[in-house]
């Protein structure tokens, strides 16, 4: 009897506040030392008070390796961001540039798309009208923008797709590329996350007191922290490359993580713009596709955590953990502590978890909650595990678990 052939990462690229592809990442998230930076309040978007502070990708001339400056003119930010990331992926997984020319498929994960085009284009038509506004821009705003550029860029001509379903939105992605691969509808994937930060994108996420600091406190991420007040917001993009395991060995590499169960669900209790406080539903859904697969909580060895320092949200993931291992749950980290919220900051650490790299403490965290009921891991010594799971639990109710597991030697 046939079966589906195994899906790995090859590779990763990512831009972001730590530094350009793997290594940065890894190094970034050993050191816990997050160096958000104070954005720019000239466009006097901001109230008084409230955070001031993100984690901004590197600069357009730190990328021109990988986007140059003749290429970049015709992209919004995040397309340059996301093909550099994707060239970086590339590199890492020892594939020449036109190596993916094809039927090659394209999941791309944004939740705000192309905020600074949108602010752009919004501000000609409210100036000169309709008429006014420029078509270039047009082309630009959209949130699948980033996935076209990298799929011309790439030559990918297999199936196209942009998720836009918020923090569960890269888990959803990594799914989605995997099964496009599974079932042999691309002969590879790019998934991708992709975030950039605008003035006002960070101000009005300021005003829905989103943000650590919103409050007037310290603008500082912490996860599952008794003193969380929101997330650090990240600018950045992260992508990987997924293959065939059988393609990637026949080429002398070995790969950086096996693609397991992906499992997604919603949440129906959930606000529009929050999390609900009972996880029964969507443990459920986890549990149920767990034991489908012939796997139960127990067979997970780590968990890589999207907590952020969102007070509803930690708090709901905390109590998801809870119910999955009521004894307590494996070694869990959470590196959006580090990262910050977008850009892709969960998808790298999963991978790097799964390919047995050592990950330092959750940057932020120093004083349990009782009501999340988490103490994420120290950061001391482990073995390396052999299975991980990814989460992704959204404000509005969507949610996306993925299993990785450790590649063979």
């Amino acid at each position: 009897m046939s079966t589906a052939p195994r899906v790995v990462v090859s590779g990763l690229g990512q831009v972001s506040a730590a530094g350009l592809g793997r290594e940065a990442m890894a190094a970034a998230l050993v050191a816990a030392q997050p160096e958000p930076v104070e954005v720019d309040l000239s466009a006097s978007y901001h109230l008084e008070g409230g955070a001031r502070r993100a984690l901004l990708a590197r600069s357009e001339s730190e990328i021109a390796r990988w986007v140059p400056p003749m290429e970049a003119r015709r992209f919004s930010r995040p397309s340059k961001l996301a093909v550099a990331a994707a060239r970086m992926a590339l590199d890492d997984a020892g594939l020449a540039a036109d190596a993916l020319a094809g039927p090659t498929a394209i999941v791309v994960a944004t939740t705000f798309g192309p905020s600074e085009f949108t602010e752009r284009i919004l501000g000609q038509i409210l100036a000169d009208g309709p008429q006014g506004a420029s078509p270039f821009l047009f082309t630009q705003s959209v949130a699948n923008a980033p996935a076209a550029q990298m799929a011309m860029v790439l030559g990918a001509r297999g199936p196209n797709v942009t998720v836009t379903q918020r923090e569960a939105g890269p888990l959803i992605a990594l799914g989605r590329a995997v099964a496009e691969v599974a079932s042999g509808r691309a002969r590879a994937a790019v998934v991708a996350a992709v975030e950039e930060h605008s003035s006002l994108l960070h101000a009005v996420l300021n005003r829905f007191s989103a943000l650590a600091g919103s409050e007037g406190d310290d603008d500082v991420a912490r996860p599952f922290d008794r003193r969380r007040s929101g997330f650090v917001f990240a600018e950045g993009a992260t992508a990987l490359i997924l293959e065939r395991e059988d393609e990637v060995r026949a080429r002398g590499r070995r790969p950086l993580a096996a693609c397991g169960l992906a499992v997604g669900a919603f949440d129906p209790a959930a606000p529009r713009t929050g999390w609900s406080r009972d996880p029964a539903v969507l443990a459920g859904v986890l549990e149920a596709r767990l034991l489908a697969a012939g796997l139960s909580p127990d067979d997970i060895d780590f968990v890589v955590s999207g907590a952020s320092g969102a007070v509803a949200g930690d708090r709901l993931e905390g109590a998801l953990l809870r119910r999955l291992w009521p004894g307590g749950p494996p070694p869990v980290f959470a590196p959006k502590g580090c990262l910050g919220e977008y850009g892709g900051g969960l998808l790298g650490p999963a991978v790097l978890a799964a390919s047995g790299e050592t990950l330092g403490p959750t940057a932020g965290f120093a004083e349990p909650d009782p009501e999340v009921g988490v103490v994420p891991h120290s950061g001391g010594p482990l073995e390396p595990p052999r299975r991980i799971l990814a989460t992704g639990l959204a404000a509005g109710g969507a949610a996306a678990w993925m299993v990785l597991e450790a590649p063979e030697p």
